[in-house]
């Protein structure tokens, strides 16, 4: 572009436009609030009084002022790593700012999620986010929440350039715009990712521009005129409120600071370029015009910034004198209480099959509550590629059973957005192969949101799929991964292996107010059928199910492996050795003390598992048997497990992969005649 700046190729706002005089001087306050927040942050981080880190969204005000004042209270907001001023803008709270910022209990998120957590629900502030891009894919179910409840509130989900570049933001927009979501996309162009410049490694003419491939109507202005920003914001509300769907806007700004406070970067920017910009200070820019236009008077300024100093500093003073948060304050975060009616009733006569025993809970529970719905592939007409939600669209709708593009991240973290907003959410994974696309949403989102936001954030979602080999889908289509969730705090694991459980498991997974990984195993699909009582129930997770009662060995085992451990213990009752079956039905909670209550019964154990025998749960369990039922043991515990390898297509090697009663039998019988 030679010497032309990239800020003169967007079209120029006159002073106001929509902005009456009264407007503008408001949203310089705010402007100044926000420039002296993250300079005094930067001063106490410095200090040694702010901690870890934080990111200064000094320059880049007048994108905060101009668009938070262009949407409504009630209108949710998404923001990110850089998101202080678009709290501040939407109306947060200086000092519980600043006291999370310091770590504080008070703070907004107690303390526990610092600055890149920061939200405010009451006001409609979903939160800021550590993870590039996923406020653009929250954004999604969020603005979905708003449409199924027909609220009439938008939302507006803030990213950097660099995120423009995430798939999530194409699977996002995509996604928003079939479903004509009602959510402006907004890209704060700072012209740098860490260190890198923007224009080096974004092809296309312009973000904005990506709009067009989606059918999404977009456009590219200067972030640091307020007016501008205004104006763009106040027509894309505007769309997104008469049910026109989404809008992509790119503004053009620029961070003055490095990437973050604890960056200590060698220099990647010029003095010029970094001092040409600087001419185009947001604040300065519109303060001048408001004089010049006889709108604000000096003294009037002096006083505005003599007033937003002084809120500054009390702000401060009481963060200072907070007091921080201790262990049970940050455990009572991590999962939110259980409620429900835990009685199981009677098993019954009914007989059903396992995959009808999930269509079953699915039903009862969207009879009993609007606000559950199910997002996947396919879940619609066909019933998905297992079959599990036939009938369910005839009965409740496509906005309720919604099919969605092949799309995992997208379908997660709108998931993950719609249920932050108040739906009760089922997430199908097609195969739970396809789970590991989806782990940003599940590891970083759904398990942290109401641990980051001090307890304050629901996050009511279940993400559930088929796992486990037996069908010859080969290595892709047929892992078991529970291990890979249950190391992450605030996720449950449900791993029924009946038909009876499956229903009630279920419906335990969906009234839960956090987030729950519910594993059903395909060979449990093609059983045979199981009894099952006809009325709504819920299984309290955690409770263990002793299948059969045993005196010689205690084994565990789950989903496909339970039937082949029974398979076990009856071959080996011929011989007189008494085995004691446990179904753990959940992984976590774990019934521990049914477990060690058995072992401490039976003195030996054997624990079974599909998955491979390194990292697997069985070792989890047996630690936990050492630990509290050790002076008990008579024998060490035998752990089963798959070889460590891919499952093979072969059908031969895939059912010698899979561990089986023969296995199972000689293991027992090596813990039983050990001496």
């Amino acid at each position: 572009m030679g010497d032309v700046h990239i800020l003169d190729t967007v079209a120029k706002t006159t002073l106001g436009n929509r902005m009456g005089p009264g407007e503008l001087c408001a949203a310089l306050r705010i402007m100044y609030r926000i420039r002296l927040f993250e300079t005094r942050a930067k001063e106490l981080f410095l200090k040694g009084v702010v901690k870890g880190t934080a990111h200064s969204s000094v320059g880049q005000e007048a994108i905060a002022a101009g668009a938070c004042a262009a949407v409504k209270l009630d209108d949710f907001l998404l923001t990110h790593h850089r998101g202080h001023g678009h709290t501040i803008a939407k109306g947060a709270d200086i000092a519980l700012m600043f006291a999370e910022l310091m770590g504080r209990a008070p703070g907004y998120c107690s303390g526990l999620g610092g600055s890149m957590h920061i939200a405010d629900i009451e006001r409609n502030i979903l939160g800021a986010n550590g993870i590039v891009g996923a406020g653009i894919g929250l954004g999604t179910g969020a603005a979905l929440a708003e449409k199924l409840n027909s609220t009439g509130n938008i939302g507006i989900t803030f990213f950097g350039d660099g995120a423009a570049n995430e798939g999530i933001f194409h699977e996002a927009m995509n996604l928003a715009a079939i479903w004509q979501l009602p959510l402006i996309f907004f890209c704060e162009n700072n012209q740098y990712g860490l260190t890198t410049a923007t224009e080096t490694v974004t092809a296309g003419p312009s973000i904005a521009a990506r709009g067009d491939g989606y059918d999404v109507r977009n456009e590219r202005i200067d972030g640091n005129d307020v007016a501008s920003v205004f104006d763009a914001v106040e027509r894309a509300a505007l769309r997104a409120r008469a049910g026109d769907g989404p809008t992509l806007i790119e503004a053009l700004t620029y961070r003055w600071d490095d990437h973050s406070m604890r960056a200590n970067l060698p220099s990647y920017r010029t003095d010029d370029e970094e001092e040409d910009w600087k001419t185009r200070d947001p604040i300065g820019r519109l303060r001048d015009r408001l004089i010049e236009a006889e709108e604000l008077a000096p003294d009037d300024l002096k006083s505005m910034q003599t007033e937003v100093e002084a809120e500054i500093e009390t702000a401060i003073d009481w963060a200072k004198d907070q007091a921080e948060p201790d262990m049970a304050q940050a455990m009572d975060c991590v999962l939110p209480p259980r409620h429900g009616d835990f009685k199981e009733p009677p098993i019954g006569e009914r007989r059903i099959t396992y995959a009808q025993a999930i269509t079953e809970a699915f039903a009862l529970e969207m009879a009993a509550d609007d606000d559950v719905i199910i997002l996947g592939e396919d879940v619609g007409a066909t019933g998905g590629i297992f079959g599990l939600t036939p009938g369910l669209l005839d009965r409740f709708g496509a906005d309720r059973v919604r099919d969605t593009p092949i799309s995992e991240g997208a379908i997660s973290t709108c998931g993950v957005g719609a249920a932050m907003r108040g739906k009760r959410v089922i997430v199908e994974a097609q195969l739970w192969d396809f789970v590991t696309l989806m782990a940003d949403a599940i590891i970083n989102q759904a398990a942290k949101a109401r641990f980051m936001l001090g307890g304050k954030a629901k996050v009511p979602i279940v993400f559930r799929g088929p796992q486990g080999a037996g069908i010859r889908l080969a290595a892709q289509h047929c892992q078991s991964l529970e291990m890979l969730f249950a190391n992450v705090p605030g996720l449950q694991i449900y791993a029924p292996s009946s038909a009876y459980d499956a229903k009630g498991l279920m419906a335990s997974a969906i009234v839960d107010d956090g987030p729950v990984v519910f594993l059903e195993h395909k060979l449990l699909y093609l059983g045979a059928e199981q009894p099952v009582p006809e009325e709504r129930y819920v299984i309290e997770p955690g409770r263990a199910r002793i299948v059969r009662p045993g005196t010689d060995c205690t084994v565990i085992a789950t989903l496909a492996m339970l039937d082949r451990a029974v398979q076990a213990a009856e071959r080996l009752e011929r011989e007189g050795i008494g085995v004691e079956v446990i179904d753990p039905r959940t992984i976590k909670p774990l019934d521990v003390d049914t477990i060690c209550d058995s072992v401490r019964k039976t003195n030996r154990a054997v624990v079974v598992h599909e998955a491979p025998l390194f990292g697997g749960f069985g070792g989890e369990i047996a630690a936990t048997i050492q630990d509290q039922a050790f002076d008990w043991l008579d024998a060490p515990i035998a752990r089963i497990g798959a070889p460590e390898m891919p499952v093979p297509y072969n059908d031969r090697l895939e059912r010698a992969y899979m561990p089986d009663a023969a296995r199972i039998a000689a293991a027992i019988k090596s813990v039983c005649y050990r001496s």
